[in-house]
């Protein structure tokens, strides 16, 4: 009777942690697919780089959101649900800024500037999404990323507010960017891996 009831621990944990790590990868996964509107709206002209910033705040309060939720290492229906909420908002605000009258000149130093600030978020979302799927991140160890990804983008979004990035912002996003790509290579190198 005792292996049995063992077993069935054993089995309900394994399917709730593969739940879980569903659900994380759902939401990283929507991150990094806004991230890559925003950058294609960059490199397009449709989206300038005010309209970007103001974007980028928004993804900083989500990824704040999904940091906050996902910290004590589960992620419930209700917080899931605000997160979609929040993700489904942004989403629309990225097509209605999209296609609004205002033109960005992607050739603009600003502009690349935050083209490319926005694809080092996109590829740093990408590689924490890998990290979900591949089990080399743990519950915890995503909330801390996600939590360092939200300070990005509302630098990000500082920096882009007056509608003009400077070297010395990008050069500050930069280190911020380059310190947490260290870290995310660590976590998902170090010995924790998703039960």
């Amino acid at each position: 009777m005792k292996k049995i009831t063992l077993s069935v621990l054993v089995l309900a944990s394994a399917l709730s942690a593969s739940v879980f790590a569903q659900t994380a990868a759902t939401e990283v996964q929507r991150d990094v697919n806004q991230q890559a509107r925003i950058e294609n709206g960059l490199k397009s002209g449709s989206l300038t780089t005010r309209e970007a910033a103001r974007l980028e705040k928004q993804e900083a309060v989500i990824q704040r959101a999904e940091a906050q939720a996902m910290k004590d290492g589960t992620l419930s229906a209700a917080e899931k649900a605000r997160i979609q909420k929040m993700q489904n908002r942004e989403s629309r605000q990225i097509y209605k800024e999209k296609h609004d009258a205002q033109r960005g000149n992607p050739n603009s130093l600003s502009s690349q500037r935050m083209q490319a600030d926005v694809q080092r978020n996109l590829n740093q979302q990408t590689r924490i999404e890998n990290g979900v799927k591949d089990g080399s991140l743990t519950n915890r160890e995503v909330a801390h990323l996600e939590s360092r990804e939200a300070r990005i983008s509302r630098q990000e979004a500082r920096a882009g507010s007056d509608g003009f990035v400077g070297k010395n912002e990008q050069r500050r996003l930069q280190h911020m960017e380059n310190r947490t790509s260290n870290k995310i290579y660590n976590q998902r190198h170090d010995a924790q891996v998703r039960n």
